[in-house]
């Protein structure tokens, strides 16, 4: 078993530049490796297993106006979470804790997909002014009914039985046990066959929130635009209904609309490499012409207000075009060569 562990817990395992890089390298070099017959994959500490990509220094980037050397992050990462998906030996991922945004990209794309009940899984980057990447376009727009939307647009917390009924995770597997896993991998015979060793520790989770609240989901998530989404939200009498409305009303505007049409759009999409060139151009959209996405990191993660200043402030200032202004983007360089 070749062993990859993302090794920076004062960051909740956040990746930068290069990690990515070690990670690919590691992929490189075990993927014709006699010895080798099965990656793990899992992060340090008790936190999580990846808090997601270092905003912080894209930010810096693109204020530097430096948007090259940020492209090249995404560029490098995206190439990382298709060959995650697209390896020839199987992949096992310990999501762990916190697994967000980047993590996702690392964890979700795998083989065998684990979490525990400290998993907290999500994609919160509409919370930043910006648009789900790292293939989760691809991921939320295969999840039951509007789950895809819902999860998109406010950035909701998925927890261990949530992630698996998203898609977004395979097995639930207490986190005292995780070490008999490892050992497990190492140990049994057959190695090639890591969802049957997984399945041994396996434990049912708790039902799904999602069972329960999918009738005001799908209803409210199926109007054609964030408006009437919203709307519809306010017409429901469940009280999550109206709260996630009073949520996406403080969410970025240009990022919503952006979003919503972009998870859409990914469900016509030929697979995940369609899907992360869609994302690729986005990210350089959001860099290149929205103000919102240095706001956000700012509010969030840098200055911590949590009060950011949306350009355009409302849903109704928000041009008609946007979305498709946004879709048929052009990036500087094209993802896939």
């Amino acid at each position: 078993m070749g062993r990859i562990t993302l090794d920076r817990p004062e960051a909740i395992n956040a990746v930068d530049h290069g990690m990515i890089s070690g990670i690919a390298e590691a992929l490189d070099a075990w993927e014709h490796h006699p010895d080798i017959r099965l990656i793990l994959l899992d992060g340090s500490g008790d936190r999580g297993f990846c808090a997601g990509g270092d905003v912080r220094a894209l930010r810096e980037q693109i204020l530097a106006g430096d948007a090259a050397a940020a492209m090249g992050f995404f560029r490098d990462e995206y190439a990382l979470n298709a060959r995650i998906a697209e390896y020839p030996k199987q992949i096992v991922v310990f999501a762990d804790g916190v697994t967000m945004g980047g993590g996702i990209g690392l964890a979700s794309h795998a083989s065998v997909r684990i979490v525990t009940e400290r998993s907290r899984l999500a994609m919160p980057e509409t919370r930043i002014g910006f648009t789900p990447d790292v293939g989760g376009s691809w991921l939320l727009a295969h999840a039951p009914g509007r789950i895809g939307e819902y999860l998109a647009l406010t950035g909701g917390t998925m927890d261990a039985a949530d992630a698996i009924y998203a898609g977004f995770a395979d097995h639930f597997v207490p986190a005292d046990r995780l070490d008999d896993v490892r050992h497990a991998l190492v140990t049994r015979a057959d190695p090639d066959t890591p969802t049957e060793i997984a399945m041994l520790f396996d434990e049912t989770p708790d039902a799904s929130r999602f069972e329960g609240a999918r009738a005001w989901i799908d209803d409210a998530f199926a109007a054609e635009t964030v408006f009437e989404i919203i709307a519809r939200l306010r017409e429901r009498p469940e009280a999550e209904a109206l709260t996630t409305a009073d949520l996406l009303e403080t969410q970025a505007p240009t990022a919503l609309t952006v979003t919503l049409a972009a998870v859409r759009s990914a469900r016509g999409l030929s697979g995940l490499r369609s899907a992360l060139a869609q994302e690729y151009a986005l990210v350089e959209w959001f860099g290149r012409t929205q103000p919102d996405l240095v706001e956000g990191i700012r509010a969030q993660l840098v200055d911590k207000d949590r009060s950011p200043r949306w350009k355009p402030a409302s849903l109704a200032e928000v041009p008609a075009d946007t979305a498709d202004r946004a879709l048929s983007f052009t990036p500087t360089a094209p993802l896939w060569s």
